[in-house]
C-alpha cells in the first residue's frame, strides 16, 4: 500500500504547516502578548512564513 508521499508533496504539507504556524504566531503576538515578547512571537512568524514561500517555490524542481 503506497501512500505516493514523494518529494513535492512532503513540500506542500510542509508548507501547509508552516504558513498554519506563521499565523498561529503572528496571531499570538496580535492578540495575546502586549509587551515586547509580541514583536519576537510577530517576528518568529513572519519567518516561518518566509520559508514556507520557499518551500512552495521549490515545489516542483526538487
Amino acid at each position: 500500500m503506497n501512500m505516493g508521499m514523494n518529494k513535492n508533496t512532503v513540500l506542500g504539507w510542509a508548507t501547509f504547516i508552516m504558513i498554519l504556524m506563521g499565523i498561529i504566531l503572528i496571531g499570538l503576538g496580535v492578540f495575546r502578548y502586549d509587551d515586547v515578547a509580541g514583536w519576537g512571537f510577530g517576528a518568529v512568524g513572519v519567518g516561518f512564513l518566509a520559508n514556507a514561500w520557499v518551500f512552495s517555490s521549490l515545489k516542483g524542481r526538487v
